[in-house]
């Protein structure tokens, strides 16, 4: 059996609830700030979609037929669902609600997300975040093809064209030795030492690496990798171990268990690595994505400076 097909519209509606509920249309127009002709206008439109009366009037005032009886209850769920999605939405327009991808270096996922989120909670606690730790070029591409609203990471060598960069932060370069060791005692130290040692490197595809190997090719002193990690706490692993030193930037110490390293700064030269979000070109961010865009930058200032 075929269905009706009719559509009632949100103001059909509103003035079927309005006569049900005050029984008179001069009172219900005024409810619903029209005059009495549109509003009867309504509910006749809504009588011919459904084929049905929905009102008997006479004399003694105006009463619900059966289908106006059945009508009722349906209209004012259809009324309430709609008003509760225009709520929602409103809260998504406003960034109260809504959900961010984000994709982010491992280091800096670790050392900024988490204060972000919690600048973020305090005023907008509804929006929920999903958080991705990739490589800088697995983010680059992320954002290049949609799958996140915002990137943390590097600008990468061949950045696509439509995908915008803005710096947040630089972070500084240091060497990560045991406790123990004589390099420890020191202040600072020259990348020669690298030449020296043991070198623990990070694997190939890790932006520390793309510093590490640029820096050591320049000094003519490029130690060979004797070790080669992609996870960062496992270069902090085998640092504390004693099997030998690596150089590191300031966030991924925030993925070591750091009670049996030390951390002395690096120069000559002194290295960095700029950490800036990652957005695709003339693609419009959700409310809640820039709130949580504002909330990053707003905890990243001085987040280097904590340690």
């Amino acid at each position: 059996m075929t269905r009706p097909r009719f559509t009632l519209t949100i103001p059909e509606l509103e003035a079927v609830l309005l006569v049900a509920e005050t029984r008179n249309f001069r009172m219900a127009a005024q409810h619903a700030h029209v005059s009495q002709p549109a509003l009867s206008r309504r509910v006749q439109a809504a009588e011919q979609k459904l084929n049905a009366k929905l009102f008997d009037r006479d004399k003694h005032g105006v009463a619900l037929t059966d289908a106006g009886t059945e009508l009722v209850p349906i209209a004012q769920r259809m009324l309430s669902e709609f008003r509760d999605s225009l709520s929602d939405l409103s809260e998504f327009i406003a960034g109260r609600r809504g959900s961010v991808n984000i994709w982010a270096l491992p280091s800096v996922a670790a050392a900024l997300l988490p204060a972000a989120a919690q600048a973020l909670r305090q005023s907008h606690p509804q929006v929920r975040l999903v958080i991705q730790a990739a490589s800088a070029r697995q983010v680059t591409q992320a954002v290049a093809e949609g799958k996140a609203d915002l990137g943390i990471s590097i600008e990468i060598t061949g950045q696509p064209a439509d995908v915008a960069f803005a710096a947040l932060l630089k972070e500084q370069f240091v060497l990560i030795c045991p406790v123990d060791d004589p390099l420890a005692r020191r202040k600072r130290a020259d990348w020669s030492v690298f030449a020296d040692r043991p070198f623990v490197a990070s694997g190939p595809a890790s932006s520390i690496r793309v510093v590490t190997d640029r820096i050591l090719a320049a000094s003519g002193r490029a130690p060979d990798a004797n070790y080669v990690a992609d996870n960062i706490s496992v270069v902090g692993a085998m640092v504390a171990a004693g099997v030998g030193i690596a150089a590191v930037p300031q966030l991924a110490l925030r993925l070591m268990d750091t009670t049996r390293l030390q951390s002395v700064a690096l120069h000559s030269p002194v290295a960095t690595r700029e950490i800036g979000i990652l957005v695709r070109k003339r693609r419009s961010l959700s409310a809640a994505a820039q709130r949580f865009m504002a909330a990053l930058q707003q905890v990243s200032s001085g987040i280097i400076n904590e340690k």
